[in-house]
């Protein structure tokens, strides 16, 4: 008995090898890190909302990316001065890009050989290709709210390059006043069992003077074991003690 116990694992071991010579994706895959789970902002509190509990309070904690003493330039100064005189009129339709990397809001990665997936609880996707493509000619591209990323692994750090983002400064409120002209480079890399680390660094010729480079931290939440995915019609912009909350629809 003790003899086909031991045979029984090796087996599965010669079988396994066997396929990961045979087919080279099995072996791609089994090269990249693990970054299975439900990841939030560290210090920040995943609600049923995807909202942090603080966000929106005046002491809650900045949006990594938005800094007001990084080098704006005096467009880069206007558009953030217009953008915090109108955020009340505002109604968010979801965080867009870079502000669903530095939200409160939940994320997943699905992690392959050709392409990494990024989802946040609101029915946002970004496609981060890793299959050795460049971004397509310029006149060929649309400009969208999540732009064009591309990507390679570094060892096990991730690195993206993003382009053509349409200007989140009309997506969302309380975001960086980013110009159509961005470029972002995101280095993102697991360094505990539990946590992400994040380094994104912008040029932008309109309203950066030097590029802002932001630095975020993702753990896994025990909180939540999925993304459930649903249209919505709330306002998320009523206020009630200083905080964002969700109202109900409007009759």
């Amino acid at each position: 008995m003790k003899t086909l116990q031991t045979a029984v694992p090796l087996l599965l071991l010669v079988v396994l090898a066997a396929c990961s010579k045979s087919d080279p994706r099995t072996a791609a895959f089994a090269k990249l890190p693990d970054w299975r789970g439900i990841w939030i902002e560290e210090n920040s509190t995943a609600g049923i909302s995807g909202f942090n509990a603080d966000f929106g309070k005046p002491d809650a904690k900045p949006r990594a990316l938005l800094d007001p003493s990084a080098a704006w330039t005096d467009e880069g100064r206007r558009r953030m001065a217009a953008m915090f005189a109108t955020q009340a009129n505002r109604k968010s339709q979801g965080w867009g890009y870079p502000m669903m990397m530095t939200s409160p809001a939940p994320l997943q990665f699905l992690v392959t050989p050709e392409e990494t997936l990024i989802v946040n609880i609101y029915q946002e996707v970004r496609h981060v290709y890793t299959d050795g493509r460049d971004h397509p000619k310029e006149e060929d591209r649309w400009l969208t709210t999540w732009g064009d990323s591309v990507g390679h692994w570094d060892g096990d750090t991730l690195v993206i390059d993003t382009v053509s983002v349409r200007e989140p400064i009309k997506f969302f409120q309380m975001v960086p006043p980013f110009s159509d002209q961005a470029h972002y480079v995101e280095r993102l890399r697991k360094t505990g069992p539990d946590r992400i680390e994040t380094e994104i660094t912008v040029e932008d010729p309109v309203t950066l003077a030097k590029p802002l480079v932001a630095k975020a931290v993702y753990v896994r939440t025990p909180n939540l074991d999925r993304l459930v995915h649903d249209a919505f019609v709330n306002d998320r912009d009523e206020i009630d003690g200083g905080a964002i909350t969700i109202a109900p629809p409007k009759e």
